[in-house]
C-alpha cells in the first residue's frame, strides 16, 4: 500500500495543498515549525482511523472561516487503485467514503488506508490516562482483526445509546427505563465479550514484538541484565460483564454514565516489573511508545497483507543520538513520509524531499 497523491482543501492552515510523495522510500517534508508539516500526516491518518492523532476535535481541523474542510487521497493496493476522501463538519456530520462509497466500519476504512504513525504525542500513550492505550488497541484490531474491530463499533454504538438513555432517565429507574437498560445492557456484554477476547489476543500477540524493538532501540539486545517489557490487558470489572453491568445499574443512574465496560479497560505496560506510566524515565517512556508502534507495525505486516505507510512527525529532535540511529535500523522497507525542521540523523535514505510551501496551491 503506499500513497499515490493527497489533496487538502481548508484543512488546517491550508486553502488548498497537493501533496505527491514518493511510492517507495522517504518522502522528506521540512520547513519551520507552525507551517503545517504535521498536519500534512495528520490529514493522511485521519483517512484510516476518522479521527486526528494529535487529539483535535472536528472544528480544529477545519481552516478558520471555512465550512468543512476536504481531504482526499489516491492510494494504490495490492489489488486496485483507490480513491479515499473525508468531509470534515465542525458543526454537522463527517463522513468518509471509499471509492466513492461510504465507509462501513473502521476495519473497512483502515485497510483502504492504513498507516503507522510515530509523533512526540505518543508519549502520552505510554504516560497518559487509559484512553490513549485503548485506542492503539482498537485501532490495532481495525487492521488485524475484522470481528474485534466491528465489536468496537458495536460497543461505542451501544455506549451512546446507553449513555443517553442514563441521562434522559435523571436517576429514575421506571419500568420502561429498567426494560431499555436490559436490552442495552444485553447487547453491550455479548458485544463487549467479543472485544474482550480480540483485544486479550492482540495484546497477548504484541509482546514479543515490543519487547524486541524496545530492546533493540535501548541498545540492550542479547545483552545480560537487559529490561524486560511486559504487556498485560487490564479489565475494569471481574466476573460476568452482564452481572456486572446488572450490579452497577444504580450508580449507573445516579451518575447518568456508563461505569462498567471495555471503555474502562487499560493496558499495562511494564519495564522490569516497573508500571511504565509512573515508574519510567521520560527517556523508557519514549522507548517503549515507539517500540509499541514498531511492534504494531510489523504484525500488521505479519498478519496481513497489507503494508501500512509510515507517517514520522519530527520523532528525532525527541530522540538521543544512539536511539535516533537505532530507530532508522528499525524503519522497515515501503513507503514512509517524514517531517522534520532540523537535519536528519545519518543513514536515513531519502527519495525526495519536499517543502511544506511546495504543496500549497497557488
Amino acid at each position: 500500500m503506499s500513497v499515490r497523491r493527497l489533496e487538502l482543501t481548508d484543512f488546517r492552515i491550508f486553502r488548498g495543498a497537493r501533496f505527491v510523495p514518493e511510492p517507495e522510500g522517504t518522502t522528506v517534508v521540512t520547513g519551520r515549525n507552525g507551517t503545517g508539516k504535521t498536519s500534512v500526516l495528520e490529514a493522511l491518518a485521519y483517512l484510516g482511523t476518522r479521527r486526528s492523532f494529535r487529539g483535535a476535535p472536528p472544528e480544529a481541523l477545519v481552516r478558520s472561516g471555512a465550512e468543512r474542510a476536504i481531504v482526499r487521497a489516491e492510494l494504490d493496493n495490492p489489488d486496485s487503485p483507490s480513491l479515499v476522501e473525508a468531509e470534515i463538519v465542525p458543526s454537522g456530520r463527517s463522513r468518509v467514503q471509499v471509492n466513492r462509497k461510504a465507509a462501513r466500519g473502521r476495519a473497512d476504512l483502515a485497510a483502504a488506508a492504513p498507516s503507522t504513525v510515530f509523533s512526540p504525542e505518543d508519549l502520552a500513550i505510554v504516560g497518559g490516562p487509559p484512553k490513549g492505550r485503548r485506542e492503539l488497541l482498537d485501532e490495532t484490531l481495525a487492521l488485524v482483526d475484522a470481528e474485534g474491530a466491528r465489536a468496537v463499533d458495536e460497543v461505542e454504538r451501544v455506549l451512546r445509546q446507553r449513555g443517553a438513555l442514563l441521562r434522559q432517565a435523571g436517576g429514575r429507574a421506571g419500568p420502561d427505563v429498567v426494560g431499555t437498560l436490559e436490552v442495552w445492557d444485553q447487547r453491550l456484554a455479548d458485544a463487549g465479550k467479543i472485544l474482550l477476547a480480540a483485544r486479550e489476543r492482540l495484546v497477548a500477540a504484541l509482546e514479543e514484538p515490543v519487547a524486541g524493538a524496545y530492546a533493540r532501540l535501548a541498545g540492550a539486545e542479547g545483552a545480560e541484565g537487559a529490561e524486560v517489557v511486559r504487556l498485560r490487558y487490564v479489565r475494569s470489572w471481574s466476573g460476568d460483564l452482564q452481572a456486572a453491568l446488572a450490579a452497577s445499574r444504580a450508580d449507573d443512574l445516579r451518575r447518568g454514565v456508563n461505569t462498567v465496560g471495555p471503555h474502562r479497560d487499560d493496558l499495562s505496560l511494564a519495564i522490569d516489573g516497573r508500571d511504565a506510566r509512573t515508574h519510567a524515565s521520560q527517556g523508557e517512556q519514549r522507548c517503549l511508545a515507539l517500540a509499541l508502534r514498531l511492534g504494531i507495525h510489523g504484525l500488521v505486516r505479519a498478519k496481513t497483507a497489507l503494508v501500512p505507510t509510515l507517517l514520522l512527525d519530527d520523532v528525532f529532535s525527541e530522540l538521543d543520538p544512539a536511539r535516533s540511529r537505532a530507530l532508522v535500523a528499525e524503519l522497515p522497507a515501503g513507503q514512509s513520509i517524514l517531517t522534520t525542521a532540523s537535519p536528519l540523523p545519518e543513514g536515513i535514505q531519502v527519495a525526495r524531499v519536499l517543502t511544506v510551501t511546495e504543496l500549497q496551491a497557488p
